[in-house]
């Protein structure tokens, strides 16, 4: 829109060039010229950029970001107000209009050094419909209300997409899902039981494709924006109640954690979050995944709320149940960064960790556990991926694509190292539990290439399959950030030791202060 249309409202006359300089940041805005908007931006560390989904601090770190953006916004200035606070420093407001008529505002701090104008700082209050459609494929005000009472009245859930809700139609995080299938008629047994105990189901939330990755992007309906790091990937496959957790659209997500689902987006984004005993949480109505390892999980912004849902979902403690010592195996820990490696060395001197023998056959247990997972996955959804061969981006469809050529011996050889793992395991961790990182790495950025986010993903799989290939529960919860984003560790513990297991967290959590 030229400017001579924006009705500008000025305290004091405004200093020159100030226009031409605000006026060339919104053409370059919505032309995504990013040189432009580079050089507008002042350079230096102190630059700011904030949203609604975090704050961005530096010149370069802004720059990333925007470089890295897929959705370029499509809106009109139809207001513009100027503060001068003197002839080198202005204050601006800016009213935006979608072409929906969604309305919201853009407010920069604008300095002049060497002739030029710079943004010192920036606010986006981004137009935007009434749900993110990035993180929510349905949502209400509730969705689904609970009971009147009970131990989690007024709690809200975001479900993920693999979970029934009745009157809803599930997705999986694959669009093509969504033709040829009716509503689901009952909800699934773990949503029915939150319901029951007093929460209400605020929404559904999106998942990695069929929950087959770690990353949290989606080819159907988009990457759903980190709040706590927001050049950052959210992480999945839960990832769409992981955001609306840490947005605090909802007070629980509830998910699936087959290699780490669960205990990955709340790594990255700096939630608690459980995956309990395989099988111990009722799976009704749960579409399936790799049926060996799918285990109902749930992850929240506090330990408080991660233990009260254990209280719904999971059998009473029991008096004897205890987490008697942490141990750690650095055998688990040699694809992990350096920065990683320092975080656990830090928890573990402050809690008296005692060093536990290697895991030699650690490559081969993993090497197993993904067999496995890739063949019944295909059994799972082969028949119907074969009927819609487009409908899975590349990186998901290759997966599939590996457990269709696993055939019946090497399978049953896989499952058979997967039994000797679990025995070991088990073994290994008796009445204590295995201090690992939740994640192998730093959060990946937004733009990181397939190739980088594999090996990202490989070294992450090393770590989260040890609670899965053995069925054990595990805690994730936050541990400080590394390399600018949120970072997570994680306690597996022997079966049905669940709660003694959060409880250990919290101390753990709350020794390092």
């Amino acid at each position: 829109m030229s400017p001579i249309a924006v009705p500008v409202h000025a305290d004091r006359p405004v200093p020159g060039g100030l226009l031409e300089a605000f006026w060339e940041y919104d053409r370059a805005l919505l032309a995504n010229d990013v040189e432009v908007l580079d050089a507008l931006f002042a350079p230096g560390p102190d630059t700011l950029r904030a949203d609604d989904d975090g704050v961005l601090t530096g010149h370069d770190a802004i720059a990333e970001f925007r470089a890295a953006r897929t959705q370029i916004p499509r809106r009109r200035i139809t207001a513009l107000w100027m503060r001068v606070l003197s002839e080198w420093q202005v204050y601006t407001t800016a009213r935006v209009r979608s072409p929906g008529g969604a309305e919201g505002l853009q407010t920069q701090l604008w300095t002049r050094s060497d002739g030029r104008w710079h943004i010192a700082a920036a606010h986006v209050t981004a137009p935007r419909p009434a749900v993110d459609p990035t993180v929510w494929r349905v949502a209400g005000t509730p969705l689904v209300e609970g009971g009147v009472d009970g131990p989690l009245r007024d709690e809200t859930i975001a479900v993920k997409d693999l979970f029934a809700v009745a009157g809803v139609v599930r997705s999986a995080g694959v669009r093509q899902m969504l033709a040829g299938q009716g509503p689901a008629e009952e909800h699934a047994a773990a949503v029915r039981s939150l319901l029951e105990a007093g929460a209400d189901v605020a929404g559904v939330a999106h998942t990695d494709q069929f929950a087959f990755g770690l990353s949290g992007r989606n080819a159907d309906f988009g990457t759903p924006a980190n709040p706590a790091a927001p050049d950052r990937l959210p992480g999945g496959s839960t990832s769409g109640p992981a955001v609306a957790v840490s947005r605090g659209w909802a007070s629980i997500g509830l998910g699936t954690d087959t290699a780490g689902s669960i205990r990955v987006p709340a790594s990255y984004q700096g939630l608690w979050a459980m995956r309990p005993t395989h099988d111990t949480v009722d799976s009704r109505g749960v579409l399936a995944l790799a049926p060996s390892f799918d285990t109902v999980g749930w992850l929240a912004r506090d330990a408080d709320t991660v233990r009260r849902v254990a209280d719904v979902l999971l059998p009473p403690a029991t008096a004897t149940e205890d987490v008697t010592g942490v141990i750690r195996s650095r055998s688990a820990e040699v694809t992990c960064e350096e920065s990683v490696r320092a975080v656990v060395d830090r928890y573990a001197m402050a809690s008296s960790v005692i060093e536990a023998p290697e895991l030699p056959d650690l490559e081969q247990w993993t090497a197993a556990f993904r067999v496995v997972q890739a063949a019944e996955a295909w059994r799972e959804h082969g028949p119907w991926l074969s009927d819609h061969p487009d409908a899975v981006a590349a990186d998901v469809a290759g997966r599939f694509a590996f457990g269709r050529g696993v055939d019946a011996e090497q399978e049953a050889r896989a499952r058979a190292v997967l039994r000797t793992a679990r025995a070991q395991l088990i073994g290994l961790i008796g009445d204590g539990c295995l201090l690992l990182p939740a994640v192998s790495s730093t959060v990946p950025r937004l733009n990181t290439d397939d190739e980088s986010l594999e090996r990202h993903r490989a070294g992450t799989l090393r770590l989260t399959t040890i609670a899965s290939m053995a069925g054990l529960p595990a805690v994730a919860f936050p541990a400080g950030r590394v390399g600018g984003a949120p970072f997570g560790l994680s306690l597996v513990g022997g079966p049905g030791r669940e709660h003694a297991l959060l409880r250990r967290a919290v101390e753990l959590a709350t020794a390092i202060g």
